[in-house]
């Protein structure tokens, strides 16, 4: 007998039960043609979700057929995507609109462009047979020095992160498709990444920012995604993902959230080297989530996490009637949102919109617009792509050539193992012509302001664009690393703004 024929006999449990416990697992899968025969296993005991990544994209028509025959496995399979916008998405080769990140909607503060490119990102998953989109981010950006939220987030103030938070459920919603507030209860009060370890907030109860979920809620968010952040003042022995306190007292009693609670993903470290993932499932789902994310391809992980899960609800470790409560809330979920309209019944939506935002939101970045430079030589410095944020390592000066062929330059992405090298090459470079010099957060990577500042010390002359979070003495912020943002910088450079 196969490990796998083995695993799928599980503990003996009613057919009922193992199908709710199935239900409460999203999977993530290799493939963009075909469906690996153990999902396809998992699919008929009840999946409750897959989760697909650039990994399953190869263009529109595939996806769409990828979509049609994880359906015809099973009607009711919620098929989810991370879909935040800006550089943060895994649509790019399907055609997805270009929108900036939510730092530049929140910049240019207007609430129907939000809407628009909420309504352009969930009318390009329906086309392709998409229905849930976890997105938005509901963190605020709180703490300078956080390394993961930054332009994700709408703005640092909890209020306007409310109202475009409100305005992204609304437009989302008007589709059909399923949005989904991260990550709760706010994980942009941390230092740390919990992709890479685990992250701890150690602001009281008073300070945290719970302002913008509770706006989430009272909008009618169907689903809350819970950070892998410990909070002191909440539960100082979990992180969220696993706290009852967090999950089921704070969420469910206080804010009145009737949705779907999901996990983040059970791989990140936060989770995964401190608990294990399967531990990390049986946890999560005890405390009160209705659905685990394992994301990676490796379906033997997914294994394990719902063997986890069957033995404990056979052991008592795990109540019966937790798991029986989280797969009716999925079950609902997905009447409401499994089954997408055919593709040519999908209305069209506005592609300007986000370019429309991300030139308003550069206007106002605070200093007078510079003139035109054309020919220039443009130093592009950023740090090297989040693996699981997937940013597509857009750069500058692919950008400003759009524009202007004669204009010359480097993207620098991570640091270099010679900057005295990068600096004389550039210098050199941009001889008789100006200089464009890009940071992206360099207060979280000094080897940007290094570079940045040995260029200024011989040309003072040269123009300082900040493409992340907004820097000192940059003339230029494009509040984002999105293609679109870029291009509005772009063309300001080129003198094309319009």
């Amino acid at each position: 007998m196969t490990e796998f024929a083995s695993r799928a006999l599980g503990p003996d449990l009613p057919a009922a039960l193992d199908e709710a416990a199935h239900r409460c697992l999203v999977a993530g899968f290799d493939g963009t043609t075909t469906v690996p025969d153990t999902l396809k296993r998992l699919i008929d005991r009840g999946l409750g979700g897959v989760i697909l990544f650039t990994r399953n994209v190869r263009d529109a028509g595939q996806v769409r057929e990828l979509t049609e025959i994880l359906r015809t496995l099973r009607p009711d399979l919620l098929v989810a995507i991370d879909n935040e916008g800006g550089g943060i998405g895994h649509l790019v080769a399907a055609g997805a609109p270009e929108v900036p990140g939510s730092w530049a909607l929140g910049v240019a503060d207007d609430l129907r462009l939000t809407a628009g490119c909420a309504d352009a990102l969930a009318g390009h998953l329906l086309s392709l047979g998409i229905t849930a989109s976890y997105a938005p981010v509901a963190d605020v950006q709180s703490r300078p020095e956080n390394p993961i939220v930054r332009t994700r987030a709408f703005g640092g103030d909890p209020e306007l992160v409310s109202r475009h938070l409100r305005a992204w459920i609304a437009a989302t919603e008007a589709r059909g498709v399923a949005s989904c507030a991260k990550h709760f209860p706010g994980h942009g009060g941390t230092v740390t990444d919990s992709h890479h370890e685990l992250a701890v907030d150690p602001r009281p109860y008073d300070r945290l920012d719970l302002a913008p979920f509770r706006a989430a809620v009272d909008a009618g968010v169907p689903m809350l995604m819970s950070a892998h952040v410990v909070f002191p003042a909440l539960d100082p022995g979990r992180p969220a993902t696993l706290s009852p306190r967090i999950l089921s007292d704070l969420l469910r009693g206080e804010l009145g959230f009737e949705g779907v609670l999901v996990s983040d993903a059970l791989e990140m470290k936060a989770i995964a080297d401190r608990y294990g993932e399967a531990a990390g499932a049986r946890l999560a789902l005890a405390a009160g989530a209705d659905q685990v994310i394992v994301a990676v391809p490796d379906l033997e992980v997914t294994l394990a996490c719902r063997d986890a899960v069957l033995h404990a609800l056979a052991s008592g470790e795990l109540p019966e009637e937790r798991v029986t409560e989280a797969a009716e809330r999925v079950r609902r979920l997905a009447l409401r949102y499994a089954v997408p309209p055919r593709p040519e019944t999908v209305a069209a939506w506005d592609d300007g919109a986000g370019l429309t935002a991300a030139r308003r939101a550069v206007r106002r970045s605070g200093a007078p617009l510079p003139g035109a430079m054309p020919g220039a030589h443009v130093v592009d410095l950023f740090p090297a792509p989040h693996p699981a944020l997937n940013w597509g390592g857009e750069d500058l000066l692919t950008g400003v050539r759009a524009f202007d062929a004669a204009a010359t330059g480097t993207a620098v992405a991570a640091e270099p193992g010679d900057v005295e090298a990068v600096v004389e090459a550039a210098l050199r470079a941009a001889e008789g012509r100006p200089l464009v010099v890009a940071t992206c957060d360099a207060g979280l990577y000094p080897w940007q302001g290094r570079v940045r500042d040995a260029l200024l010390a011989v040309r003072p002359d040269a123009l300082l664009v900040s493409t992340g979070l907004p820097e000192p003495g940059g003339a230029l912020c494009a509040h984002g690393r999105g293609r679109v943002n870029l291009r509005a910088v772009a063309e300001v450079l080129t003198g094309r703004a319009v």
